[in-house]
């Protein structure tokens, strides 16, 4: 077998003698900000081009503008042409080999070339795509991949989409005859392991070939092995294969205990292996009923979600994957079991993390059909491009566990016009069940009682019907007919609507708009990301995600917060104050702006049978959980000390929570999520940054713009406080202090002692060592 070269700008990787070579080309591309005519040839010269790595947003780095054409949609980031382009050498002779190369996702509009020849265009910023470059590329000479990225017509979007390429890119070489794009599917249930492919012949001439296929447990031993029956293959035509291999009390995917197989396929000439294939998959027992709602092997539970946007706060589009893991952990432990990929396919890796992690996904696929949401999103390329954009996501994501529904869109305003929107959906439907027939299909409705989707129809062409809010109109859809199962897409936040989730057997369960802050879809300008997550875009929890925590945990908790009314109008006085006071109703913090004698409205979350409140060691009464799921509420004459809230189970104090009065500022404190990293691109530590008095209390009022310092093998990946009016770059090694902290993220660049200190006049400084290795 011959071996191969690929040569990036800095360095040589040398690939294996593998049956099928997978090479990452994330590095040594050249980024160029603008249109470039001729960049496409590989004469061009890109000398003066900056280098980046990918996956790159260059929206990302600003500046924000209020006149930037993206608008309030895109959180007035820019938009425009954005040209990268790469040098590589494949070393060796030309050889009966095929060279693809596999992009994640390219915001928006991309065409790629190769050596000057285009090899295919893709409108959808959002989906994973393959180009064949055999015909064109260079064995033993350099070889030049050029790809433009086009968001420059806006407003396309009603939230951030980031620009360029914003996910993995890979190269991969195969045998002419091999395992074509995503065509290993297991469908896997506890008593079998069903494997089906399809097996390309891109050479001249005939070959028959079976498959050796192997299912591998968790800990990677051989469970089974089997070859299959040869199949002749004539030039130019594929083949279809198909084996069940049975399986006896196989370790089962669940939320607890998310166990993952895998399936590794071999293509076998006679003795001689020409490709190889592996896919991870779980076994489970995932359905929906009419009656009871959702089930995952045997035990019946309700799908607590949340609907996610793909932006990375500071990072943008271009997200590390410890961005997501952070995220994740902070979400399970509220208590979230699920997530709604809203409103478009996720990258793959996020997808791995929630099979590894253990949670529940809808992986959705558009925001609109053929009637816009905005002048330039995706209606244009609907009719042409949605069917294979459906086909190739279903055919990438249907191994993944965590995958338990597809959804063909969110708040689709065709559906006024029956007769367009059930031919669209069934299309839709069809290809979803032609590519995957063991997951079913819903939709978001929008006001289906103004279209009348529940009487004319639309609504019984899914699987289980979606609806976004009135949980009343979809509850009366299922009393309407009962064999409906019936799920929230999008839901409010509010007591009333868990109610009605928690009391109703049929009701499968929610996604919460949102989880997490996102940007864009920020309304006026000076405001930049949508404030309705439980977490901030920074990944910080807020006060009301311990109020869904005290719903959703069977852990016991108690959290104690202040409630203020809102005053002033944002429009008169954007500044701080006015974001503070406006959109901020709950403080985590027992140091309100006013020390004058008053009261405090205090609100404390518990799922504990009892709460005690106490100031400054006082009791003021203690309360039972209410039926109706409400907070435990108390109007405390103010005084500056501690607040505390015990929670009790059978008399037992099972939690506690306090508040203390913070005083002057006096210094910085910094404390990291981890001290251990990997060198890499995925991997990094949130270390946080609180501005405390002397007795480390966090002063909520200090806004003290805070530098980073990194000394050993360390960077600077991002900065962010969880101020949504914040217009300060994400780049570089200042933030400014909101509601008392800001992070950094630091991204180890090789082995050692990594030492981050904040500074900032007037306060003594903070520090704190990693360690990368």
């Amino acid at each position: 077998m011959i071996r191969y070269l690929v040569l990036g700008l800095a360095a040589l990787a040398p690939l294996s003698a593998a049956t099928r070579n997978v090479v990452p080309f994330d590095s040594d591309w050249r980024f160029h900000k603008g249109d470039a005519p001729g960049a496409a040839a590989v004469e061009f010269d890109d000398a003066a081009w900056r280098a980046v790595r990918l996956p790159h947003d260059w929206s990302i780095e600003g500046p924000f503008d209020g006149a930037n054409p993206t608008g309030q949609g895109g959180g007035f980031l820019p938009s425009g042409v954005g040209w990268y382009r790469k040098h590589f050498t494949l070393a060796g002779e030309r050889a009966p080999r095929r060279v693809f190369i596999e992009f994640d996702g390219v915001m928006a509009n991309s065409e790629v070339w190769i050596n000057g020849a285009s090899v295919g265009r893709r409108p959808y910023g959002y989906v994973s795509f393959r180009y064949e470059l055999t015909p064109h590329v260079r064995f033993g000479a350099a070889n030049v991949i050029a790809v433009r990225a086009d968001t420059a017509q806006q407003p396309a979007s009603r939230w951030y989409t980031g620009a360029g390429i914003y996910r993995h890119v890979r190269l991969i070489v195969t045998d002419p005859v091999h395992v074509d794009q995503w065509a290993t599917f297991v469908a896997a249930s506890p008593s079998a392991v069903l494997v089906q492919t399809t097996v390309v012949n891109q050479s001249n001439s005939p070959h028959r070939v079976e498959l050796e296929i192997s299912v591998l447990d968790p800990q990677g031993r051989t469970v089974k092995s089997l070859r299959t029956a040869p199949q002749s293959i004539a030039a130019g035509k594929q083949a279809d294969f198909k084996e069940e291999i049975a399986i006896s009390g196989p370790a089962l995917w669940s939320l607890e205990s998310p166990s993952l197989f895998r399936a590794a396929v071999r293509v076998l000439e006679g003795r001689t292996a020409l490709d190889d294939d592996t896919v991870s998959f779980g076994i489970r027992d995932a359905r929906f009923e009419p009656e009871t709602g959702f089930w995952l092997n045997g035990r019946n539970f309700k799908i607590k979600g949340v609907c996610l946007h793909h932006d990375g706060g500071a990072f943008g589009a271009a997200v590390p994957l410890r961005v997501w893991e952070r995220r994740l952990e902070a979400l399970k432990q509220i208590g979230v079991n699920a997530i709604r990929t809203a409103h478009n396919p996720p990258a793959p890796e996020f997808l791995d993390l929630c099979d590894r992690m253990g949670f529940l996904v809808m992986d959705e696929m558009f925001d609109c059909w053929t009637v816009a949401k905005n002048p330039y999103d995706y209606h244009v390329y609907f009719r042409e491009w949605s069917h294979i954009d459906t086909r190739d996501t279903v055919r990438r994501d249907r191994n993944h566990p965590s995958v338990i529904l597809y959804s063909a869109g969110n708040e689709i305003h065709d559906t006024p016009k029956p007769d367009l929107a059930k031919e669209i959906l069934k299309g839709l439907v069809d290809v979803f069940h032609a590519n995957d027939p063991t997951r079913p299909v819903t939709q978001a409705l929008f006001r289906p009682n103004v279209s009348h989707d529940y009487d004319n129809g639309l609504a019984d062409i899914l699987d289980v019907v979606g609806q976004n809010y009135r949980e009343n109109e979809i509850m009366a859809a299922h009393q309407q007919k009962p064999s409906r199962k019936i799920i929230g897409t999008e839901n409010q936040h509010g007591r009333n609507v868990w109610v009605w989730l928690r009391d109703n057997a049929p009701y499968a369960g929610q996604f919460l708009w949102s989880g997490i802050d996102y940007l864009g879809e920020a309304g006026r300008w000076p405001n930049t990301t949508a404030a309705s997550g439980l977490l901030y875009r920074t990944g910080m929890r807020k006060p009301i995600a311990f109020e869904r925590q005290s719903w959703w945990s069977d852990r016991p908790m108690v959290h104690i917060t202040r409630r203020v009314a809102p005053q002033g109008r944002p429009e008169t006085d954007p500044g701080y104050e006015a974001f503070r006071r406006v959109q901020q109703t709950l403080f985590d913090d027992w140091t309100p702006a006013s020390a004058t004698p008053h009261e405090e409205n205090v609100e404390v979350y518990s799922n504990c049978a009892e709460v005690e409140l106490q100031l400054n060691g006082k009791s003021l009464g203690t309360k039972s959980l209410p039926a109706d799921a409400a907070p435990r509420a108390w109007r405390v004459a103010w005084e500056p000390g501690t607040i505390q809230a015990l929670c009790r189970n059978g008399g037992q104090v099972a939690a506690r929570d306090e508040l203390r009065t913070a005083g002057a500022a006096s210094k910085i404190v910094l404390s990291a999520d981890r001290l251990r990293i990997v060198p890499g691109w995925d991997d990094l530590s949130f270390v946080t940054a609180q501005v405390q008095d002397d007795r480390g209390v966090v002063v909520p009022s200090a806004a003290h713009q805070i530098a980073f310092d990194v000394a050993g093998p360390g960077t600077v990946a991002a900065v962010d406080n969880s101020d949504n009016m914040s217009h300060e770059s994400f780049q570089g090694n200042i933030r400014s202090a909101w509601e008392g902290q800001c992070l950094t993220a630091i991204r180890a660049a090789g082995a050692g002692r990594i030492t981050v200190t904040a500074k900032s006049s007037g306060l003594a400084a903070g520090s704190v060592t990693l360690e990368a290795r």
